[in-house]
């Protein structure tokens, strides 16, 4: 008998595992706390028309060099094709400029424009606001800095 003319009932996982998944697994509880704090900063950063992810993207841009594509790519810990549809709004906008590296023109610089470091600027204390908050959210007892130690540790 072929193996598509087994007609067995396939094995079943029991359910008894499912809420140990559910209690135990790292990545779940990982993500449903980075949706919850990414649904404050959205809905904090609203006002001046910016997500938590853009605010992200144009505080990595905040420097004195225009950074690599690739860098940002890296820090944000995005691929190529998620950060090109980051920036395509941002670009619209005029937040942000996508300029050819000079020494290597296969490379994409990542400038920030004058309006985006004034968008930038007003949504400083908005994000240090939220930050605080969020941060007083913590169980007592945590420190944060070791809860973003262990957070750089897994990523």
């Amino acid at each position: 008998m072929s193996k598509h003319e087994d007609h067995s009932e396939p094995s079943l996982l029991p359910f008894q595992v499912t809420p140990v998944v559910r209690d135990t697994c790292l990545c779940l509880h990982l993500q449903r706390a980075a949706r919850a704090i990414a649904r404050q900063f959205d809905t904090a950063l609203r006002p001046v028309g910016l997500t938590n992810g853009q605010f992200s993207l144009l505080m990595s841009l905040n420097r004195p060099e225009a950074p690599l594509m690739r860098d940002v790519s890296q820090l944000l810990a995005m691929d190529r094709t998620s950060l090109t549809a980051m920036l395509k709004p941002l670009e619209r906008r005029e937040l942000v400029e996508i300029k050819p590296d000079p020494r290597d023109k296969r490379g994409r610089r990542l400038e920030i424009t004058d309006a985006g470091r004034t968008l930038l600027t007003q949504a400083m204390p908005i994000w240090t606001a939220t930050h605080n908050l969020i941060e007083g959210q913590l169980p007592s007892g945590t420190v944060p800095e070791q809860l973003r130690t262990v957070l750089k540790t897994l990523s």
